[in-house]
C-alpha cells in the first residue's frame, strides 16, 4: 500500500477527555449513553475533544467489534458538537490494530492513536517505529499519534529517539500523547517537533509542570469531571497568573492523592464519574472490579470539599 499524506488537519490542542466506556449491568456496551455524555462534556466541563477506547475506556478488555461500535457512535454523535474525536486503535495484535485504524478512517475519525504492544514488547525504538509505520499504512489519511504510557505497557522507549525522522516513514504522524513523568524526554520532544505536531500530556496531576515545558494540550480521565477547573488552570497559566494556576493544580493533586490512598483504578474512577456527572456509565468489565460504595462516597465527599459549588 502506498503511503499518502493526510489531508489538511487541525492541530490538536487544549483538553481532551479520555472517555469511559458505558457498560450495562449485564456487561454489554451501552451506546445510548454516548449522546448525553457528549453534551455533559461540552456543556458542563467545557471539553471539546475526546480520546476514545483508550486506557480509561478499558480498550484492552473490549473486543474489536465492540471498539468499532463505540468509535462509530462517538464519531456520529460528536459530529458538529465536538472539535475532534481521536480513536485509540492499539491492540496486542498488529492485524487487529490495522483493522481498527482502517475502520477509524472509514468512519471519519479526526485521528488515531496507538499504544505500544505490551505482551510481546518492541525491543527498541526502531522496532516500535516499524510497528507504528505498519499501523499507519492502514489509515494513511488520518493524523497519527503515538500513545506513550510505560507504566502500563512496560515499554519505556525514549520518545525523542522514537520520533526522530518518523515523518519520513509516517507522513501522517502528528504527535504524542505523553503519559510519563520523564520531563527531560518530554522537553526534548517538544523542542524538536515541527509546528503542526502536538505533544499532549497524560498525567493530570502534573499538568502545570508540563505546560511550563510547552505541551500543547492534555489527555486525561479526570478531565471528564474536573475539566472546567482545568480550563481555568490553563487560562491562568496563559495569562501569567501562576498563583491561580498552582492553586488549582494543588487542588487536583489533593483529590488524586486522596483517591490513590484509598485505591484509584479505572473502576473507582468510573464510579466517581457516575456520581459526579449523573450519567449511568455502569460498572467496569472484569478483571477490573466495581468500586466499593464506601470508597466512592468518600472520594465524592473529598471532591465536594475541594470544589464546592
Amino acid at each position: 500500500m502506498s503511503i499518502m499524506a493526510p489531508a489538511a488537519d487541525k492541530k490538536l490542542t487544549g483538553l481532551v477527555a479520555a472517555t469511559f466506556t458505558p457498560i450495562t449491568s449485564q456487561g454489554e456496551i451501552n451506546l445510548s449513553v454516548i449522546g448525553p455524555y457528549i453534551d455533559y462534556l461540552k456543556e458542563k466541563q467545557g471539553v471539546n475533544n475526546v480520546f476514545v477506547n483508550g486506557t480509561t475506556g478499558e480498550s484492552m478488555s473490549l473486543s474489536v467489534e465492540e471498539r468499532k461500535l463505540l468509535a462509530e457512535e462517538w464519531c456520529r454523535k460528536a459530529k458538529g458538537k465536538m472539535d475532534q474525536v481521536i480513536v485509540h486503535v492499539g491492540c496486542l495484535s498488529l492485524k487487529d490494530t490495522q483493522e481498527l485504524a482502517h475502520h477509524a478512517a472509514q468512519i471519519e475519525a479526526d485521528g488515531i492513536a496507538v499504544i505500544a504492544p505490551s505482551f510481546f514488547k518492541p525491543s527498541s525504538a526502531d522496532v516500535l517505529r516499524t510497528f507504528l509505520q505498519e499501523v499507519a499504512s492502514a489509515a494513511p489519511t488520518l493524523p497519527f499519534y503515538y500513545y506513550h504510557i510505560p507504566s502500563v505497557t512496560g515499554v519505556n522507549v525514549n520518545v525523542r529517539e522514537l520520533i526522530e525522522g518518523i515523518e519520513k516513514v509516517i507522513p501522517s504522524f502528528r504527535g504524542v500523547k505523553f503519559t510519563g513523568s520523564d520531563l527531560m524526554d518530554l522537553g526534548q520532544c517538544i523542542s524538536c517537533i515541527p509546528p503542526h505536531w502536538s505533544v499532549l500530556y497524560g498525567m493530570d496531576e502534573q499538568l502545570l509542570g508540563a505546560l511550563v515545558m510547552g505541551v500543547h494540550g492534555a489527555v486525561g480521565s479526570t478531565y471528564n469531571y474536573v475539566g472546567c477547573h482545568v480550563n481555568k488552570l490553563i487560562s491562568a497559566f496563559e495569562t501569567g497568573d501562576l498563583v491561580q494556576a498552582r492553586t488549582i493544580q494543588f487542588k487536583i493533586q489533593e483529590l488524586v492523592s486522596f483517591a490513590i490512598k484509598l485505591g484509584f483504578d479505572v473502576g473507582v474512577n468510573k464510579q466517581l464519574m457516575n456520581d459526579l456527572s449523573g450519567l449511568d456509565l455502569g460498572p467496569p468489565r472484569l478483571p477490573v472490579m466495581a468500586c466499593p460504595a464506601a470508597r466512592a462516597l468518600a472520594i465524592k465527599q473529598k471532591y465536594d470539599s475541594i470544589f464546592p459549588e
